[in-house]
């Protein structure tokens, strides 16, 4: 019934299991082990990263596409929960309305973008992806009227949903269970669901013809499948997913603006998650995400401890200063790759085929 669960991708390492079940534990019950706000606000980045990573994964890791206008699907979600609640009000029906206008949208220009774009090299394809993310994001910053401009949009969301609202008059376990709560939960399941469903994606006969165009398109085409419809349909796909993964955002921060989901540097946090956790395995966008986002959550602080336990040396002190917690993020992540060069999951999965650590 599990192995079904998981479209019978099992994790081939018992080390990759036992940190997949810590993983999907910690995210369950993460307001009950470190109850506050910021460790909150962490766990549902976690989930929202999951779903946008493991969506791009589908694309670069299964097909072999190199796209960088994978953002822009994550920002159309999150602008059509943040426009339909801003001029619906804060109901459910707004929200449906959003989501399924962005979704169509998302729709359409994957279609548009893979049917033109797709045919071309490579590297002539992310160029291509590349402007038109970018005109994209001069597109949300400029039509005010709708989305906000550079201030974004601040909206409500349904009563259930609304941190004011509370189920309980009174805590359970010590946690109140208001709609902060309730949100975090509905992000849960619907990331869990998502992740359930790009893991048979993947492992269903599509997925197959999928990962035999990423290692030789040639031959594909030649025992009779269309590259182009095939890759057209990854690229579709993996931009609702994204989408969705916006929404989530949207739903989580009742607030959009460009920085928020169309910045360039969030495409260069995901590349980096695909590396550090593996390419072509939707665990590894599981395991990449918590830990990118943890140590990029925690770090600044671990190294203000670090600097002041070291402060009887200047010259350390100063090197594990706070302020240079992006170094040090650069540095663990070279070593990831040096260590990893097939990310955690597939460094795992190698040690557990040739009788190391399974």
């Amino acid at each position: 019934m599990f192995a079904r669960l998981i479209s019978n991708d099992l994790p081939r390492s018992r080390v990759l299991a036992v940190l997949l079940v810590l993983l999907l534990l910690a995210l369950a019950f993460a307001p009950f082990i470190a109850p506050g706000v910021k460790a909150l606000n962490v766990a549902a980045k976690v989930l929202i990263f999951v779903v946008l990573v493991a969506s791009f994964d589908l694309l670069l890791g299964y097909t072999g596409i190199v796209s960088f206008a994978h953002t822009m699907f994550f920002g159309i979600g999150a602008y059509g929960i943040a426009i339909a609640s801003t001029l619906l009000g804060p109901t459910w029906g707004a929200l449906g309305v959003g989501l399924a206008a962005a979704l169509l949208l998302s729709l359409l220009l994957a279609l548009a973008i893979g049917l033109f774009s797709l045919r071309v090299r490579a590297i002539f394809f992310a160029m291509i992806t590349l402007a038109v993310a970018s005109a994209f994001q001069t597109l949300a910053s400029q039509l005010s009227e709708f989305t906000g401009g550079e201030d974004g949009l601040s909206f409500k969301l349904p009563e259930w949903l609304s941190p004011s609202f509370e189920l309980f008059e009174e805590p359970v376990l010590g946690v109140v269970l208001d709609g902060r709560l309730i949100c975090y939960y509905l992000l849960f399941i619907v990331a869990l669901v998502l992740l359930l469903a790009l893991l048979r994606i993947v492992n269903s006969p599509f997925g197959r013809v999928l990962q035999a165009i990423r290692e030789n398109e040639f031959r594909a085409e030649a025992i009779g499948y269309r590259v182009v419809v095939y890759r057209t349909l990854s690229s579709v796909l993996s931009a609702l997913f994204a989408c969705l993964a916006g929404a989530m955002l949207a739903l989580w921060l009742r607030y959009n603006g460009p920085d928020t989901s169309l910045s360039f540097e969030i495409m260069m946090d995901v590349l980096l998650i695909v590396v550090i956790g593996g390419m072509g395995t939707i665990y590894g966008s599981a395991i990449g995400a918590a830990l990118f986002v943890v140590a990029q959550s925690y770090l600044q602080d671990l190294l203000r401890l670090a600097s002041e336990a070291a402060s009887a040396v200047p010259q350390l002190s100063a090197l594990l200063s706070p302020d240079r917690w992006l170094l040090w993020l650069g540095l663990l992540f070279v070593l990831s790759v040096y260590y990893f060069p097939t990310g955690v999951v597939g460094r795992l999965r190698a040690a557990a085929a040739t009788g190391g650590p399974r």
